[in-house]
């Protein structure tokens, strides 16, 4: 088994918060450390005693007792945000994992509560504590931890698109590829360069006409 095929059932078996509770960036990322054997599988509170034990099943391991370090289990819970006091600083927006809050500059902001994975990262950047967690009324299912997997990957690769256009758009102008205009006038000044030696050599030529 590769290790890339093992941290593909790895992940396969954690909820797919993205809450970074086990000190990674996401749930693929503590799968690979967990794959290449530089994470222990207690490290989940969202999966709990029942995902340590799945992981310790798929990995022939010994079952660890959670880390308390990490959290600790509960309900589902969701975000809300108390719109009277939001005043549309994004940071929740730009915070959350899997594009559940929904929202533009200077304007109130609600939260998709069946997007929400309850992962809280969208409380500390709040500005005003306009934020709360509070009780989804449901358990997580593995139908939700496929569908966030997607949500995460797609807002993973819309951060990183928007990350190169901005560097794109930050480059310094020297370091940008010549403009057509430019172009142009680095060949007239190669044609200017040729007619001149070719001027030249035919003046020296006509000086020296045993040389010819």
């Amino acid at each position: 088994m590769s290790c890339r095929s093992l941290a593909d059932r790895i992940d396969a078996l954690l909820p797919q918060t993205q809450c970074t509770k086990c000190g990674y960036d996401g749930c693929r990322p503590y799968a690979d450390a967990i794959a290449d054997g530089s994470a222990p599988i207690n490290r989940c509170p969202p999966g709990g005693d029942d995902g340590i034990a799945a992981l310790a099943v798929l990995l022939d391991t010994p079952i660890l007792p959670l880390d308390a370090t990490r959290g600790e289990p509960g309900p589902l819970l969701v975000a809300r945000i108390d719109e009277a006091h939001c005043i549309g600083c994004t940071l929740c927006i730009q915070a959350c994992p899997v594009d559940a809050i929904v929202g533009a500059n200077k304007h109130m902001h609600t939260v998709l509560a069946d997007w929400c994975t309850g992962c809280d990262l969208c409380v500390a950047p709040c500005p005003v504590d306009c934020i709360q967690m509070v009780p989804a009324g449901r358990a997580w299912s593995a139908q939700d931890a496929t569908i966030s997997r997607q949500r995460h990957r797609s807002h993973l690769a819309r951060t990183e698109r928007l990350a190169a256009d901005n560097a794109r758009l930050m480059a310094p102008e020297a370091a940008a590829a010549p403009s057509a205009p430019a172009v142009d006038e680095a060949r007239n000044e190669d044609r200017k360069r040729s007619a001149i030696e070719s001027a030249l050599a035919r003046a020296r030529a006509r000086r020296n006409p045993t040389q010819s």
